[in-house]
């Protein structure tokens, strides 16, 4: 079971640094531009403190729609979310380091995302090596409410066994904060 836990953290923590390079790299990608407007306008969420200890982009235009979502601890440590993607329910792990979204084939095609027909957007550097990364805009993305659109996704071929929750979608709630074993999307 810890070796299955770590395998699973390599796992995560490489497809998460595989993505960020690969989506900075992609052509026509128009992430280092949108970093450098960010920086320029010093709206990057987790660079602000809120009041209630957590990171908060108050002062940056809202662009998700709801109310406040609070999601308990697992067992494992990790925080899990029941999302709504494109009218299709599926399970993820909340992970403030993976750049975008990553979902797993079998979540992808459950979606009905054509993962065949996507073209391979470069490669995510994991524990088992490099796989496969194809990218995909997702029309909606929900967490109990908090509806984001248009939101950048990679389907990975590999086994990650849970899809990611990543910053393409976190980063454009208003807040994401962590006290003790609540985690509270806004």
């Amino acid at each position: 079971m810890f070796g299955r836990f770590l395998g699973l953290t390599a796992v995560i923590a490489a497809v998460s640094i595989g993505i960020a390079g690969v989506a900075i790299r992609a052509p026509g990608s128009d992430a280092r531009a949108a970093a450098d407007a960010d920086a320029d306008d010093n709206s990057n969420w987790t660079t602000q403190r809120s009041r209630s200890g957590g990171w908060d982009s108050s002062t940056s235009k809202p662009r998700s729609s709801g109310g406040e979502v609070r999601l308990g601890r697992s067992g494992d440590s990790h925080f899990y979310a029941d999302t709504n993607i494109d009218g299709t329910n599926i399970r993820m792990m909340v992970d403030s380091g993976a750049s975008i979204i990553a979902l797993t084939r079998r979540d992808a095609e459950a979606i009905g995302i054509d993962v065949d027909r996507l073209p391979i957007g470069g490669m995510a550097r994991t524990a088992g090596g490099e796989v496969p990364m194809r990218t995909v805009m997702l029309d909606s993305v929900e967490v109990d409410g908090l509806e984001v659109r248009q939101v950048q996704a990679a389907v990975i071929d590999t086994d990650m066994g849970v899809s990611l929750l990543g910053q393409s979608y976190l980063s454009q709630l208003d807040a994401v904060n962590v006290e003790g074993d609540t985690m509270t999307l806004r």
